[in-house]
């Protein structure tokens, strides 16, 4: 059986779910908010940021915009809280915070 990522919420059966729930459709991970699974959160300090986005493409979760070439906030809707933002950040414009909210 295949399913249409658009329809599986928490009230989804697991009947009606693929094995290993396996998605066979393509950019599904934008309609799962994963940020949820957080239990530590990013915190940006804008002003010891340098804009080096050194952070942005070791983010796993593409959770660190960038737009005319300038990081912006946070995805929290899909960040882990994995925290390698904060290691690789030279400047120390980001550090983690306990807790889901930012």
């Amino acid at each position: 059986m295949r399913v249409d990522a658009s329809k599986i919420n928490e009230n989804t059966p697991y009947q009606e779910l693929t094995e290993g729930l396996k998605m066979f459709a393509p950019a599904t991970s934008r309609l799962f908010k994963t940020g949820e699974w957080r239990t530590d959160t990013p915190v940006w300090i804008t002003e010891k940021c340098k804009q080096c986005l050194l952070c942005t493409p070791t983010c796993p979760d593409s959770s660190i915009p960038v737009v005319a070439g300038k990081r912006q906030g946070f995805d929290y809707d899909h960040c882990k809280g994995c925290g390698i933002c904060a290691k690789v950040c030279p400047f120390g414009a980001i550090y983690m915070k306990e807790g889901v909210e930012a």
